[in-house]
Parts: C-alpha cells; sequence; structure tokens
C-alpha cells in the first residue's frame, strides 16, 4: 500500500486502475488483426497509419505499401544475396513472419537460410520458427508513435531476432542513409550508405554504388 494512502483510497486506486487496464485491453481486442504488424509478448505492433484505416481516412492496402526506393532495395538485394550466395541458400522477401512463441513473432524484409534449415520444412500458409542466418530491414512499417520509446523499435527488434538465433541483423535506413550491423556478441556498428559493409558473412557492398547502378 502507498505510504500515507486509507486502505479505502489504495483499494479505489487499484480498481482504477485495473479498470484502466481492462479498456486498454478491450480497445485493442477491437481493433482488426489485419492491421497487427508484428507481436510481442502479447501485445500488438500495429501497422503504421493504421488510425487512418480505423477513421476511414485511408483503405488498409495503402498503409501496407512501401516506398518506389524501399521496394526496389528489397528486390535487387533478394536478387544481389541469391546471385552470390548459390544453391546453398534460400533468401527470401516479402516480409516473412518469424514467429519466436506462440505470442510473439517479427516480420523481416529479407530472409537467409541455409538449404539445411529448410529440409524437410511443409510448404504452408503459416510463419516460420526457424532463425534465419540473417535478416534485412530496409526501414520499418510499424507505427512508432505508439511505442513508449520509438527509437528504441530497432533495438528491440534486433535484440529479439538476435536471440532467437539469427546471426546476423542489418538495417538500412533510406532517410537518413544510415546502416546498422548486429551480430551476437559484438558491438554494433553503424555506418553510412558510402562506406563498405558486409550484408552477409564474405559478401560485401556499398550502398550508394549499388543503388546507381540499378537499371
Amino acid at each position: 500500500m502507498p505510504i500515507g494512502c486509507s486502505p479505502g483510497k489504495y483499494q479505489n486506486f487499484s480498481y482504477l486502475r485495473s479498470t484502466i487496464v481492462k479498456i486498454m485491453h478491450s480497445t485493442v481486442k477491437n481493433i482488426p488483426q489485419t492491421l497487427i504488424y508484428e507481436m510481442v509478448d502479447g501485445q500488438p505492433i500495429f501497422y503504421r497509419g493504421y488510425k487512418s484505416v480505423l477513421n476511414g481516412e485511408k483503405p488498409l492496402e495503402e498503409i501496407m505499401g512501401n516506398s518506389y526506393l524501399q521496394a526496389l532495395l528489397v528486390t535487387e538485394l533478394v536478387f544481389w544475396l541469391r546471385t552470390k550466395l548459390g544453391k546453398a541458400f534460400r533468401v527470401i522477401g516479402s516480409e516473412l513472419g518469424i514467429q519466436f512463441s506462440p505470442k510473439s513473432w517479427r516480420a523481416a524484409d529479407i530472409a537467409v537460410f541455409s538449404k539445411d534449415q529448410l529440409a524437410g520444412i511443409a510448404k504452408t500458409n503459416k510463419y516460420l520458427d526457424i532463425p534465419p542466418k540473417c535478416v534485412i530491414e530496409i526501414d520499418t512499417l510499424a507505427q512508432l508513435s505508439d511505442e513508449s520509446a520509438p527509437s528504441d523499435y530497432h533495438f528491440k527488434k534486433t535484440d529479439d531476432l538476435l536471440l532467437f538465433g539469427v546471426e546476423r541483423v542489418v538495417w538500412i535506413f533510406t532517410d537518413s542513409r544510415k546502416i546498422l550491423i548486429a551480430t551476437p556478441g559484438e558491438d554494433w556498428r553503424v555506418t553510412s550508405w558510402s562506406q563498405e559493409v558486409e550484408i552477409f558473412e564474405g559478401h560485401s557492398l556499398v550502398l550508394d554504388q549499388f543503388v546507381a547502378d540499378i537499371e
């Protein structure tokens, strides 16, 4: 019981707090599942702009789309990785769902698996519960303003992926033109598009030049 509070006041406080929590959970339950981008410990992370959909200001498809540059990076990096890595690896794009637990999953713009990891896995409409060798993210479609510390979203997601067993996480930020590279047990590195970076073990590029060379 807080110091200076009578039992009656404390009971009222507890009731008020439990009521607020119930209202918040009820509000979340009323939001369509299609607006959920990711889930962390049962707490949804919604698509950027989801409130505009709820208010009837935008269609769902509008908030789920990438920009031309974002889509181009995903497409060309998938092709580049497939060319470099050959048949021993599977490079998957298109926001693959990675399932950590029944109530936790994250989306990946690009995920790289060894073919051995996927051997015997049925090709079904379900998320994968296997950690990729590498995950590459181009910005995010998450509604960051809902986070208590929006900048922490990228760090928390990176931590989640590394703890799950992902060996390398690469973030490509199109507005700041920065790249974040994270690997387990090592200091994370932030660099610019003008510098050479190792995207996958043994395979590097200069993103500025990579984009300039796209025909």
